[in-house]
């Protein structure tokens, strides 16, 4: 009688058929109408930031792979992606040297140290977003008005060169027609001077309308909180994210929110308000479910979400800085590991009590 040959190997035992560059241009692609409206609203120098963050990712990518001798991951997305998220957490005039910087850092600190996809710790575009926040708090806190980039007053390519590279000053704008407060920034900043909510808000004539529809300051990726869902809910449908990390964040920030507006309207902003203004769902949809630096069990994903939800009010409300997604997310990845430990299923035919 003949054996038949067994082949024997470590889990996964079936693939889903999607590879990683698929995967990666997936999520580019959701990305792509938010970069778009950003562009739109902020002109030429938000396309510029784009391709200089995308650009140094992908060049600090390719020249560490040629360092370790391995196999080029150009193909992969993965630095391509890396640079478009971290551009989407940059203000729109950044300069082309903090570009760079943040396209260095993100790829040589934030993955290549680690060992590459797969192995990093953090999400190597937020762990540049916070560096780049500590090291450069003026060029990263510059806020342009967007309603003075449209119609006639649009920025001309040369302009965006311009601004991009010695400045918006250089570049014939008036500075006192352009900078704008974000919401969050306003608020924090009034409530301290004794002002209301309403007080604070009413001084940069907010809308909740006008801000559902992109017309707001803020970072590329705080504009576009409507094209962001639509993006989100194509990854939930293409099955490249679950639901479990980016709704349980949602919830972590907005249950809070709901709360203490509850106790306070003058000085806490109502759940609306935290969601449609700063990076929470960018980072709720885009940024926590990273496949490599969240974790691995539907629990887990609960758990981590409500964290960085949880985190990303407290921040806002009596942190430091008035956005608190980048630092809530990177804080959290810390935490993976043990989440992870925590919350493994029981192995196949083993009971969940101990002794």
């Amino acid at each position: 009688m003949s054996q038949s040959n067994l082949l024997f190997s470590s889990s996964p035992h079936t693939h889903s058929g999607e590879t990683v560059p698929q995967i990666m241009k997936m999520v580019i692609w959701a990305l792509m109408p938010a970069a778009a409206l950003s562009v739109v609203i902020f002109g030429w120098p938000a396309l510029l930031v784009m391709v200089i963050t995308t650009l140094s990712c992908v060049v600090t990518e390719q020249l560490f792979i040629k360092i370790r001798g391995t196999v080029s991951p150009i193909g992969d997305y993965s630095a391509a992606l890396t640079g478009l998220l971290l551009a989407m957490t940059l203000p729109p005039f950044t300069p082309w040297w903090v570009c760079v910087v943040g396209g260095v850092f993100a790829i040589a600190i934030g993955k290549q140290v680690y060992g590459g996809l797969g192995h990093n710790i953090f999400n190597p575009a937020l762990i540049a977003r916070v560096f780049l926040l500590i090291s450069f708090p003026v060029e990263l806190t510059y806020w342009p008005a967007p309603n003075s980039l449209f119609g006639d007053h649009g920025v001309t390519l040369m302009q965006g060169f311009t601004i991009i590279l010695q400045g918006p000053a250089a570049a014939g704008l008036a500075l006192d027609s352009l900078t704008s407060a974000t919401p969050l920034g306003q608020y924090r900043m009034d409530l301290g001077l004794g002002k209301t909510v309403q007080e604070a808000l009413a001084a940069i004539q907010f809308s909740y309308i006008k801000a559902t529809g992109g017309d707001i300051g803020g970072s590329l990726g705080e504009t576009s909180v409507v094209l962001l869902t639509l993006g989100g809910l194509y990854l939930l449908r293409k099955r490249v994210i679950t639901w479990h990390t980016p709704f349980s964040m949602l919830a972590g920030c907005l249950i809070p929110a709901v709360i203490f507006w509850q106790v306070d309207p003058s000085k806490y902003p109502d759940p609306l308000f935290h969601l449609i203004t700063g990076g929470l769902i960018m980072g709720a949809f885009f940024m926590a479910t990273d496949m490599v630096t969240s974790p691995v069990t539907a629990k887990g994903q609960l758990i981590f979400g409500f964290l960085c939800g949880l985190l990303t009010y407290l921040i806002r409300t009596w942190g430091g800085y008035p956005e608190g997604v980048s630092f809530a997310i990177v804080i959290m990845n810390a935490a993976v590991p043990l989440i992870d430990q925590y919350t493994k299923p029981v192995a196949y035919g083993k009971s969940q009590r101990k002794g």
